[in-house]
């Protein structure tokens, strides 16, 4: 088999009590026959038009060798580096199979001033870009593309030369790409964004920087066999079952990479799994995990846990309590593409949910467009501790008056079944050692917590936070940056984007109610410290 389930437990108790009925219902065949009305009537005009993600490797394989015959001119023209300026479901399958395969490709999915210049400042000479978006009229991409083009310009570089379009067809980025003379990919329409990973969006970006594609596609074929079939052995259905299907559900959905050679695969299915199945004050929200983390000590009844394994029939030979109740899967990435692209929509039929919209992400993106209209003034903290300017939604401070107060003014909104979700609006090539705010939280909280990069997290998580279950409370980290960079033909910047984004955000989840404590670093290198030890008190 390309790909290997093994469930034990809890989730073994969900798989008995799901899966007959999903096997009776022909819900693997339908899913294959692209039959929309699997998820209701609410779900059937949108998911009419979503299906075509299991049809992605046939639909994909004849853009291979187009991609190559790309990547073959940029070669010869000297381009020997790649950069992907793309949010979501744009970014995060290339970044995984790059990763996986060992080929370098620069992600740029910020808008971090910081990170933009890091990224346009590296051998821009030999660099080609590849401009992703499937609506066409993403803010962040529309930036990328804007500076790169001034920068190339610049460099008396032919813009249209380095840049690659990935779009949807009849998109105004496909319609303005295409008048001004540049290469456009276009991806199949009846496929969203993050179920995208095997069509276009995955597949450019990914061959230019030199990945094997028919080899990502042939894996993802195989397991495709497996999963058409109305059984009980169908590793999609018995993983949607095993997720979605348990009573009372367990809606903390842990992912631990553990000996798997795949890379920051549980990034990708983050965004899959909460996006899809946050809505409607249900969903499933992933947590993703080191081996070590917290969270693994004493696990919260309401946590589920997949690891990703090398080898899950030859783990389970050897249990340990440490697995027990544990959901172990393996298999290559195009196997573990499909496969939970699947069982994600096999567990939103059983959630009662429909799988393929956002209904809450556009939100936080009109408070963010609403405040880089307005440009109102800043809102002034409330207090300044060590560097770091706080600032909270009404009356979460109380009378706080210390870093460590207003920490554990927000973890005192924890409910027994909540979660702690961190969002860190900062360059993450400066700071990467703030992703250890996550573990020091868990520790102290003894509850999920979660840890995404703004704003990318915006185009995954964030559907959750608004439509999932109303217990998240939210920490934002934001920094005041070094040197900021005026967007060409923007009337703001990269810093003030970026702010203004999280500003919107944090308005959103206060307009829901959710409680947010805003945490701003003036000497970001310096006070990442002064973070840690505050949580520690």
């Amino acid at each position: 088999m390309s790909f290997q389930i093994h469930v034990s437990g809890a989730a073994k108790e969900a798989v008995d009590a799901a899966l007959p009925a999903l096997v009776k219902d022909l819900v693997a065949s339908g899913i294959f026959a692209q039959d929309p009305t699997l998820w209701g009537p609410d779900a059937e005009s949108e998911a009419s038009k979503r299906l075509g993600w299991i049809d992605a490797v046939n639909i994909s394989r004849p853009l291979i060798p187009e991609i190559y015959a790309l990547r073959d001119k940029l070669r010869a023209a000297g381009v020997n580096h790649f950069v992907l300026g793309g949010m979501g479901g744009s970014s995060l399958a290339p970044e995984v199979i790059t990763n996986t395969r060992g080929v370098e490709l620069t992600i740029l999915d910020t808008t971090d001033p910081g990170q933009v210049l890091a990224a346009i400042n590296d051998r821009l000479e030999t660099t080609a870009v590849v401009v992703s978006s499937k609506s066409g009229s993403t803010l962040e991409t529309d930036s990328h593309r804007r500076i790169y083009e001034k920068s190339f310009r610049d460099a008396g570089i032919d813009p249209l030369e380095r840049i690659v379009i990935v779009t949807d067809p009849g998109s105004p980025l496909d319609s303005s790409a295409r008048a001004e003379g540049y290469t456009v990919f276009n991806a199949d329409p009846n496929v969203g964004g993050r179920y995208s990973a095997l069509t276009a969006f995955g597949l450019v970006p990914s061959g230019l920087a030199g990945v094997d594609l028919e080899e990502l596609l042939v894996e993802a074929e195989a397991a495709l066999r497996e999963l058409a079939i109305d059984d009980e052995r169908n590793p999609g259905l018995v993983l949607g079952a095993a997720i979605a299907g348990s009573k009372p559900l367990k809606n903390k959905l842990g992912i631990v990479s553990d000996g798997t050679p795949l890379v920051g695969f549980g990034d990708w299915a983050e965004q899959l799994i909460a996006e899809s199945t946050g809505k409607l004050g249900t969903g499933l929200l992933p947590v993703v995990l080191g081996t070590e983390a917290p969270e693994l000590d004493e696990k919260p009844a309401d946590l589920q846990v997949v690891r990703i394994v090398e080898d899950a029939t030859q783990l389970h030979l050897f249990p340990s309590a440490r697995h027990e109740g544990e959901i172990l899967v393996s298999g290559s990435l195009g196997s573990q593409f499909v496969v939970w692209e699947f069982a994600t929509a096999v567990a939103g039929r059983l959630l009662g949910i429909n799988p393929f919209d956002q209904p809450d992400v556009e939100a936080a993106k009109a408070a963010a467009r609403a405040l880089l209209d307005q440009t109102p003034e800043p809102v002034a903290p409330a207090f300044v501790a060590d560097g770091i300017e706080v600032r909270a939604t009404d009356g979460l401070l109380a009378d706080a008056t210390t870093l460590s107060g207003a920490i554990e003014a927000l973890l005192g909104q924890l409910g027994a079944d909540g979660y702690v979700a961190v969002q860190a609006y900062v360059d993450r090539l400066a700071l990467p050692q703030l992703a250890g705010v996550r573990d020091l939280l868990a520790a102290r909280a003894h509850r999920p917590v979660t840890f995404g990069w703004g704003p990318r997290f915006l185009h995954s998580t964030g559907q959750f936070h608004k439509g999932g279950p109303a217990v998240g409370v939210f920490l934002q980290i934001t920094a005041t940056p070094a040197q900021d960079l005026q967007i060409p033909d923007r009337p703001f910047t990269f810093g003030q984007l970026i702010q203004a984004q999280a500003g919107g955000d944090a308005a959103v989840l206060a307009e829901h109610g959710r409680p947010v404590l805003t945490l701003t670093l003036t000497d970001p290198e310096a006070n990442v410290a002064t973070l840690f030890g505050a949580i520690n008190e």
